[in-house]
């Protein structure tokens, strides 16, 4: 029961502070919404900082793990693609509000905060897959390919939140097939 307590707490949080924002967001609304007593609050965590970082942590995890079985079996060439097929979906999703990473990075803008760092680590994880996949697709400097669908990926997240979800995910997938042509076809 304990660690159901712990969970209620982290789900309600998730969700206000994707729909509403960090420094928005009180204690005492989390508290209201979750039905936990506040002294059950200052058992699992010692601070509302601690709390964010609990939340950005769990859905960092939950995250990686459904990116890892959906693309688990696929070539690297398909798995990136699908990535961005994973975006779509997401950006039609109903409520979508951002990235609740992206959020965080704004929020706690002092890049030594510990939630701007988990936010940072976040992306990098990103970042890091695109590095492995094109790594093992051969092509030539892997790194900077992958911080280009890094950057196409980021912005169709951000165009989506800026000005409602529609075909970004789409047009930055085509975008990243012909830089992903010109990359494997390039003479070594």
């Amino acid at each position: 029961m304990a660690s159901n307590k712990r969970e209620q707490l982290l789900n309600t949080a998730l969700e206000l502070f994707y729909r509403e924002g960090y420094h928005s967001t009180g204690i005492d609304r989390i508290l209201a919404e979750s039905g936990v007593a506040k002294m059950t609050l200052y058992k699992y965590f010692k601070s509302k900082d601690e709390l964010i970082l609990a939340v950005l942590q769990t859905q960092h995890e939950q995250l990686s793990a459904r990116m890892q079985q959906a693309l688990a079996g696929l070539q690297p060439r398909a798995a990136v693609l699908a990535v961005f097929d994973g975006l779509h979906l997401w950006l039609s999703e109903q409520g979508f509000c951002g990235c609740l990473f992206l959020h965080a990075a704004a929020e706690f803008q002092r890049r030594d905060h510990p939630i701007h760092q988990q936010a940072a680590e976040h992306k990098r994880s990103l970042l890091q897959f695109f590095t492995g996949a094109l790594t093992s697709m051969r092509v030539e400097q892997p790194e900077q390919l992958a911080a280009q669908l890094q950057f196409l990926f980021e912005g169709a997240l951000s165009m989506a939140h800026l000005y409602g979800p529609g075909q970004q995910a789409v047009q930055a997938k085509a975008a990243v097939e012909r830089l992903l042509d010109v990359a494997i076809t390039a003479p070594a």
